[in-house]
């Protein structure tokens, strides 16, 4: 579990939760067990994503998967153990109102689940037959959107905010779960392994539906600007101390791994 926890990565979902934190007037180290755990969902998903069963990686986060360092059975039982440490974090550390924090936990479970996270894998590695662009946006919304989606909108729960602005905050976190997906798609194809922490071209080796292999390249990125304008006007509109967001936002669109 530490070995694929603390083997680098973005912590883009944990910094974004801080991020609205401050977005919303909370301060930002209240959140932190919740931040947390949605940053052990994030690599427990990893660590089962690269599974042989799955798409069969050697390489994440710049060193051997979990599975090529410890065995199929312990990778598994990795995964395992950190969504269930995922769920005490917020249970016994998570500061707030009981019934906020589990709206909180409520949420993210929902993100993770058949709702989310899982029902866009099944729909990953089921559905044979070519999507159309609604059908690619839907995919990807669930399975990397809705817990990028969840780093903004359990600290919406959490913090029992109300009013126009957690609108426009709740378009701004689907927005950008689908700016994320689509400049990742882009850098499987554009990035070298060096830069990734991954294997470069993984998408296309597994047949994977992906914004460049719909659309083409140019056009995937004219689809990345244009959803990073949209999270950009959402911001816009929600008010508050959007800053860190926007930085955020901006990292998204340019970031080189």
């Amino acid at each position: 579990m530490r070995y694929s926890l603390l083997a680098g990565g973005k912590r883009v979902r944990p910094v974004l939760a801080l991020a609205t934190a401050e977005a919303v007037g909370m301060d930002p180290d209240e959140v932190l067990p919740l931040a947390a755990a949605i940053e052990l969902i994030h690599t427990y998903s990893l660590i089962h994503d690269d599974l042989p069963a799955m798409d069969d990686d050697q390489l994440r986060r710049g060193r051997p998967t979990c599975h090529v360092a410890f065995g199929e059975d312990v990778a598994i039982l990795a995964g395992d153990g950190l969504f269930a440490e995922a769920m005490r974090l917020v249970v016994e550390h998570q500061p707030g109102e009981p019934d906020r924090v589990l709206a909180a936990l409520g949420r993210l479970v929902d993100a993770a689940g058949v709702s989310g996270m899982v029902g866009g894998q099944f729909i990953d590695v089921t559905v044979t037959d070519d999507l159309d662009p609604d059908h690619l946006r839907h995919l990807h919304e669930l399975k990397t959107g809705r817990l990028i989606a969840a780093s903004v909108e359990c600290v919406i729960q959490l913090g029992s905010i109300t009013g126009p602005a957690t609108i426009a905050l709740r378009r701004f976190a689907a927005e950008l779960g689908v700016l994320f997906q689509i400049v990742d798609d882009i850098l499987d194809v554009t990035g070298n392994e060096a830069s990734l922490g991954k294997p470069q071209g993984s998408d296309e080796r597994h047949g994977k539906r992906t914004y460049v292999s719909v659309f083409g390249l140019e056009r995937a990125r004219e689809l990345a600007r244009e959803s990073h304008a949209k999270a950009r006007a959402a911001l816009g509109e929600a008010g508050g101390r959007t800053e860190a967001l926007e930085q955020i936002t901006d990292y998204i669109l340019t970031r080189q791994r």
